[in-house]
C-alpha cells in the first residue's frame, strides 16, 4: 500500500476560472480579486488551468503565469492542485515540473487526446509525467478529453504517485467501485458540481467543480451537512445549487461564471474565443431566471443572488 499524501486535500475545490481582459490577455488584477474571494468563503483548496480556466485556449506560459499569480496570491493558506495535460507529454512534463516549483501540492492531468491512444500509451504517459516530480498525481477522468475505463484506472493507480483519481462523470457506481477494489486510501474528487451529493455518498474525498466560483456558500454548505450526517439539509442546498447550474447552462457558461462575478463586484473579465461572450438580453434573462430560483427556493446567504 502507497503512502498517500492527499489527505489533507479534501472538501470543496473551486476549478477556477481564469480572467482575461478584453484583448484576451490574462487579467493579473483580475485573478487575484477572485482568489481572494474564493479565499474568504473558506473553500478548501484551488484546481487551476483545466477545463473551467479555459486551459486549452492559452499556451504553456501563460499557464505558467497563471500559477505563478494564483501561487502567490495564496500564500500557502490552502493547497493547490495544478492541471498540467497537454497532448504531448513533454510539454505535460515542462508544466508539471513549473507546477512544482511554484508550491503546488499535487499535479493532474486529463488523458493524451485527439488520436485514440491505446491503454499501454496512456499508462506510458501518466508514468513519465508522475516520475517528473515529487508530488502527488491526480488522474483526470473527463469526456471533453477522454475518458478511462476501469480497467486502466487500476493500472493507473498502481504507479507510485498516482494517488487520485478527478472523477467527472455520472457512473458514480464506479467512485464505489474504485475505493472497493483499489483501496479507501486512493483519492476520489468528484467533478461533476450537479452530483456533488451523488458523489460524496458513493465515497469520493472531495469536491472538484466549476459553479463553486460563484455559489461556492451552497457547496460548502452542501458538505458540511454532510459530514455531520443532515442528508436532509445537503439534498436542500443540492436541489437549489442545481436550479441555478441549469439555469446558467441555457446561457455561454464560462461567460456568465464571469458575469455574475461582477453582479458582487468582482470582475470575472472576458472569456478567449472561440467561446462566446454574454450578450446585454442574454444577461438580463438570465438575472430574471435566477431571481426567479431565489424566490422560489427561498434562497439566502448566496452573494451572486442577493442583488438581482
Amino acid at each position: 500500500m502507497k503512502t498517500m499524501r492527499l489527505d489533507k486535500i479534501v472538501g470543496v475545490i473551486p476549478a477556477l476560472l481564469t480572467c482575461f481582459d478584453e484583448h484576451q490577455a490574462f487579467d493579473e488584477k483580475r485573478q487575484r480579486q477572485l482568489v481572494r474571494f474564493l479565499l474568504s468563503q473558506k473553500v478548501d483548496g484551488l484546481y487551476l488551468t483545466g477545463s473551467t480556466g479555459e486551459t486549452f485556449l492559452m499556451d504553456g506560459q501563460e499557464r505558467q503565469k497563471v500559477v505563478e499569480v494564483v501561487a502567490d496570491e495564496v500564500g500557502g493558506k490552502i493547497p493547490l492542485m495544478v492541471h498540467v495535460g497537454d497532448i504531448g507529454t513533454k510539454k505535460s512534463i515542462e508544466l508539471a515540473k513549473h507546477a512544482y516549483q511554484a508550491g503546488s501540492a499535487a499535479i493532474s492531468s486529463v488523458p493524451p487526446f485527439y488520436w485514440k491512444f491505446s491503454s499501454d500509451e496512456i499508462v506510458r504517459y501518466y508514468a513519465e509525467l508522475s516520475e517528473s516530480v515529487p508530488i502527488p498525481m491526480i488522474v483526470y477522468n473527463v469526456a471533453l478529453a477522454a475518458t478511462v475505463d476501469f480497467s486502466t484506472i487500476k493500472r493507473l493507480a498502481a504507479l507510485p504517485q498516482v494517488e487520485g483519481i478527478k472523477y467527472t462523470a455520472s457512473t458514480h457506481h464506479e467512485i464505489l467501485r474504485i475505493k472497493e477494489e483499489i483501496g479507501s486510501s486512493f483519492k476520489v474528487y468528484s467533478g461533476s458540481d450537479e452530483m456533488a451529493l451523488s458523489g460524496l455518498s458513493y465515497g469520493s474525498d472531495g469536491l472538484i467543480g466549476s459553479f463553486y466560483n460563484v455559489i461556492p456558500e451552497l457547496f460548502t454548505g452542501l458538505y458540511a451537512a454532510y459530514g455531520r450526517g443532515d442528508w436532509a439539509e445537503a439534498k436542500r442546498l443540492q436541489t437549489q445549487a442545481d436550479a441555478i447550474i441549469f439555469a446558467v447552462l441555457k446561457h455561454p457558461m464560462h461567460a456568465s461564471m464571469k458575469r455574475m462575478l461582477s453582479w458582487i463586484g468582482l470582475d470575472g473579465g472576458f472569456v478567449r474565443s472561440p467561446f462566446s461572450s454574454l450578450g446585454s438580453a442574454e444577461e438580463a434573462a438570465l438575472k430574471s431566471e435566477l431571481a426567479a430560483i431565489k424566490a422560489h427556493y427561498g434562497i439566502e446567504g448566496v452573494q451572486v443572488l442577493e442583488n438581482l
